[in-house]
């Protein structure tokens, strides 16, 4: 630490902060060192903020005594980056940052995104699809031998044969793809530690087979020796059950494979009771270790107490706009124990919860409140679900033994402690601090729950509202619900009524919910929608967003839309899979727009709901179109024929090639097989006997 530099962090006391990990060679020599232990390397802009991996998982191994550089967003179409640090004397770590690569860059529709809200600027282009795959290699190329650990949620999510929503296949587990010795998957703070640990007291990578919360693959003959039908079991082995689940062969031939595949993989996420996952591919065995422990208070406590600078890198001359999003929230918890079928966050942080002590929280607001660009507002106090603080079972022993994949679904469990005492104690203690003016919590609440205290309800709407709540009903169709694991609508209205009470109790009458829903989610069809669709009408909802659903990789959702079933009951479910069926469902859900007019007629006719058409009280869409609409219609026939449709006619007089603009980009290949340009061969000429052969 004696190599530290004063940190350019004007009127800021530094006993808050520490430096940047060296993101470039020089920085490295800056701090005085001649190598570093660990590289980790991120699909994301480097911010220094505990709701980014690489900082927490830097800050960590810091703590522990390790150098660690930051490789962020690298080219990786060249190995150079990869070198600038010299060969690491432990570990690369990899990751493709917050967000799977794949999501982060494309929509439902498989259109590429304008943004990307982790990279300066919200430019595109900076990371790789399937970030995972080309970052190991270039670890690999870079110095061979020197171990790899990929992490994050993009290998988290494919630590088995998956579905592939961008290439519409089942691929391999991305240990068989990707140049990683092991994936640790889930949150990785524990894990990581004990890897450089372990690493540094001259283990090899297969010594770390036995670590929970990590996924490696094994070779031909280790697969057979140790899973063939003639091996014997290991000590590890006899400790820890086993369960060898359909192949990657079979789940890709087989949906009803899949389907049992996905069953067995989601009734092992519990790290009490889980078993040891084997999937073979090929020859090849993927294994996949009960996942971590969940970490205590004080384990949370001594994460989240790290002296961050809570700051981009300084080199960014532009902001990242998810940093600028959360940097002045605070992560009270993570977990959800919701088990919600098409999120992924159950998955990758754990259904138990762990949270943070009040004390931790209250620190973190102090040093928020020291910082002099500080204003005064927390953006958010929560997590995955804000009202989660601290709740978890009542009965430990029973805890250890729970297959349930939810604890509020279908009905909230009655050993789960629901109480939201130490929540609202919380956001006083945080509300009461000097130099703040105002808490929100905006990262999302658990209705069911909050209905459980009017206690609660009365404090949010009070205190901790800024004109409006985000929640997610997410659809009104029973049917859709019991699939998403989600609660009647009715609940829905039931908090809407509670907290519109509760806001007018406070003199904020105009306080209002925003609710979130889906569209073409499994289960989800054109009646479904446009059910939705009247129950927005009626109740004066008008969404500016529409989210679509996404199949990701792991998810129970994902396995209904791929297969048409539900791997948890066996039964069938309807799919709208074609882009014109996802398409309706959109329109529908925003029915109130002109531009949608036309699509959401189409819809109303094809499900026999032309009574939704016209001016009575529940109709969606007038009998005759609007002004606005026809214009719609019309830019988008006349875009339908610009650009690659057709080209103008060259002007030779103004120097252009003669024929039709753009055609001279279109080059021909040549008709002859194996021929690769048009021009023809030396010394043949046409009717040569050569060519006759052919």
């Amino acid at each position: 630490m004696s190599n530290r530099k004063p940190l350019s962090l004007p009127l800021w006391n530094e006993q808050y902060a520490a430096p940047f990990a060296p993101t470039t060679f020089q920085e490295m020599k800056d701090r005085g060192w001649d190598c570093v232990d660990v590289v980790f390397v991120t699909g994301d802009a480097y911010v220094d903020h505990p709701s980014f991996a690489m900082a927490i998982l830097h800050r960590v191994l810091e703590k522990a005594g390790f150098r660690v550089a930051i490789l962020s967003q690298p080219d990786w179409k060249t190995v150079e980056p990869w070198r600038q640090f010299g060969k690491p004397r432990l570990f690369f770590a990899v990751s493709a940052g917050n967000m799977d690569s794949l999501i982060n860059h494309y929509t439902a529709n498989k259109k590429v995104r304008n943004d990307d809200a982790y990279s300066p600027g919200g430019k595109i282009g900076l990371r790789p699809d399937r970030a995972t795959l080309p970052y190991s290699q270039r670890c690999r190329e870079a110095y061979p031998g020197v171990p790899v650990i990929a992490g994050g949620v993009e290998a988290s999510l494919r630590r088995l044969a998956h579905y592939d929503y961008w290439s519409d296949t089942v691929r391999r587990s991305i240990l068989m793809d990707a140049k990683a010795d092991i994936v640790a998957y889930g949150m990785g703070e524990a894990n990581i530690i004990e890897i450089a640990r372990r690493l540094q007291a001259g283990q090899t990578v297969k010594d770390l087979r036995d670590l929970r919360g990590v996924a490696y693959a094994l070779g031909g003959r280790e697969s057979q020796e140790q899973f063939g039908p003639e091996s014997q079991p290991t000590a590890f082995e006899t400790q820890t059950p086993t369960v060898v689940i359909p192949s990657h062969e079979e789940v890709k031939a087989d949906k009803a494979k899949f389907v049992e595949a996905t069953r067995l993989i989601h009734q092992n996420t519990n790290p009490f009771n889980a078993a040891r996952l084997v999937q073979f591919h090929d020859k090849q065995a993927v294994v996949v270790n009960p996942p971590a422990f969940p970490l205590s208070e004080p384990e949370m406590d001594e994460i989240f107490d790290l002296p961050y600078t809570r700051r981009a890198h300084p080199s960014y001359k532009e902001p990242v706009p998810a940093h600028e999003m959360i940097k002045d929230s605070v992560t009270i918890m993570r977990g959800c124990f919701g088990g919600c079928t098409f999120c992924s966050i159950t998955a990758h942080q754990g259904r138990i919860i762990q949270s943070r002590s009040p004390e931790s929280i209250v620190k973190e607001v102090r040093k928020m409140s020291a910082d002099p660009d500080f204003k005064g507002v927390i953006s958010d106090v929560g997590g995955a679900t804000a009202n989660m603080y601290q709740m978890r079972c009542t009965r430990p022993d029973v805890e250890a033994k729970c297959k349930r994949l939810s604890c509020v679904h279908p009905t909230v469990c009655k050993l789960l402690g629901t109480d939201h005492g130490p929540v609202i104690d919380l956001m006083k203690k945080v509300r009461e601090e000097d130099g703040i003016r105002k808490v929100f919590v905006s990262s999302g609440i658990r209705m069911d729950l909050a209905q459980l205290s009017p206690e609660y309800v009365r404090e949010l709407a009070e205190h901790h509202v800024g004109g409006r709540l985000k929640v997610a009903p997410e659809h009104t169709s029973p049917d859709v619900l019991a699939l998403m694991k989600k609660p009647s609508i009715d609940n829905f209205g039931l908090f809407a009524k509670q907290f519109k009470e509760a806001s007018t109790a406070a003199g904020k009458p105009k306080q209002f919910l925003v609710p979130y829903f889906i569209a073409s989610h499994p289960g989800s069809g054109l009646p479904e929608m446009i059910d939705l669709a009247v129950y927005l009408k009626r109740n004066g909802y008008r969404p500016d967003q529409v989210q679509d659903f996404i199949p990701a990789p792991f998810d129970i959702a994902t396995c209904m839309w791929y297969t048409g079933v539900d791997p948890m009951t066996g039964k069938p479910v309807p799919i709208a899979k074609g882009m014109r069926d996802r398409k309706s469902q959109r329109a529908l859900m925003q029915f109130f727009k002109p531009a949608n007019y036309f699509e959401v007629r189409d819809a109303l006719i094809e499900a026999g709901r032309a009574d939704l058409i016209g001016n009575g009280c529940d109709a969606l869409i007038p009998a005759q179109p609007p002004k606005e609409a026809i214009e719609a219609r019309r830019r988008q026939a006349n875009g339908a024929v610009q650009g690659d449709h057709y080209h103008t006619v060259a002007n030779p007089a103004k120097g252009e090639p003669a024929g039709e603009r753009g055609a001279e980009s279109v080059k021909s290949k040549g008709y002859r097989p194996n021929r690769k340009s048009a021009k023809r061969r030396p010394g043949k000429k046409k009717g040569d006997g050569a060519d006759q052969q052919r």
